[in-house]
């Protein structure tokens, strides 16, 4: 790869790819960066002077089966864009490795903030941050709210044993990554196996939703709205409440600090877990009696994603800053997982 090219992505080959598939989307030479904040699949934007895409490819090494799956994510924002959920436009899937050297696809470029810290957030207010979170949870019951069927992705996934298999899936994930002890993991998640709930009717579920894997932006009326949800990588048909769960645990204060994992709870104006639930109880009159389980599920969801990131960073296989204070994070989504299943 030639100098001024960022890592994973050969412009010139990405040029004569959309040349070839997309004859005169691109009007001049491409330039491209990394956008910085993501963990797993690398994003980039890409502009050739005029116009302006996103292009999604997994990450430069380590990759667990299953995971980084670009066809899935073109796939379901592809169903998605006629429904009242915001995605990207969908442009050009390529499954072809020899040209950037994986799979990837390129979308449409949406303007808007993805807000990652609470400091971040305080720019705001805590009238406009209060807002956001909000319409954010209105977003999600909008996504549970889809007909599989009805866009497409009636085959998208297997809900029957969605959990069991969830769970299953997730403890192979660790054991992938598996390169040093971990106190109270393989007890998390045998605790969560015996305590199964029954699913509610299955949805398509996002699998990674939170605040900074959304763009807001500011209409002209003032009023900020949700302009697309992105990072669709974890995206199936399933429990609805594990979206639930995880943005339960994202509003869970972390008290560490300077964590270089997102978290934007301590921000002025932040809804409390507790109003979070309710609010999506009211709006999409689902019984989210067992919710303590799926927020448990997420920590530990959570912990083995973080220690998948913490295995590539010492292999040497990540880009971007602050991987290496990610392993000293793992310890306590897993504590926090084994407190929030034993409260109930």
């Amino acid at each position: 790869m030639s100098a001024g090219h960022p890592p994973g992505l050969d412009l010139d080959q990405l040029r004569g790819h959309l040349d070839r598939e997309r004859p005169g989307l691109v009007a001049g030479p491409l330039s491209g960066r990394v956008v910085e904040g993501g963990r797993s699949n690398l994003t980039y934007i890409v502009g050739d002077g005029s116009s302006t895409w996103v292009v999604r490819r997994p990450p430069l090494g380590h990759v667990l089966a299953t995971a980084h799956d670009m066809k899935r994510e073109y796939r379901v924002i592809s169903a998605l864009n006629p429904t009242s959920v915001p995605v990207p436009g969908a442009l050009l899937m390529c499954e072809d490795d020899s040209v950037l050297g994986a799979p990837f696809y390129v979308m449409e470029y949406v303007a808007g903030t993805p807000y990652r810290t609470a400091d971040q957030l305080a720019q705001l207010g805590p009238e406009r941050t209060r807002a956001a979170v909000l319409s954010l949870v209105d977003t999600l019951v909008d996504l549970h709210a889809v007909d599989p069927a009805e866009v497409g992705l009636a085959d998208f996934g297997r809900p029957e044993g969605f959990l069991d298999r969830q769970l299953r899936r997730w403890g192979k994930q660790l054991d992938a990554s598996r390169n040093r002890e971990l106190a109270g993991v393989d007890e998390l998640h045998a605790a969560l196996s015996r305590a199964l709930p029954t699913s509610p009717a299955p949805t398509v579920v996002h699998g990674d939703y939170r605040l900074d894997n959304v763009l807001i932006n500011e209409d002209a009326d003032g009023v900020d709205r949700i302009k697309a949800v992105l990072d669709w990588e974890m995206s199936t048909l399933g429990d609805p409440l594990t979206d639930l769960g995880l943005l339960v645990m994202y509003s869970a204060k972390l008290e560490v600090p300077d964590s270089p994992v997102s978290t934007t709870a301590a921000a002025a104006g932040h809804p409390d877990p507790a109003e979070i639930i309710e609010r999506y109880a009211a709006r999409s009159g689902r019984d989210v009696s067992a919710v303590s389980w799926y927020t448990a599920f997420a920590w530990f969801k959570l912990a083995v994603i973080l220690e998948g990131i913490h295995y590539r960073y010492t292999l040497g296989q990540t880009v971007g800053a602050g991987f290496d204070r990610i392993g000293e994070l793992v310890p306590v989504f897993i504590d926090h997982g084994l407190t929030t299943l034993q409260k109930g």
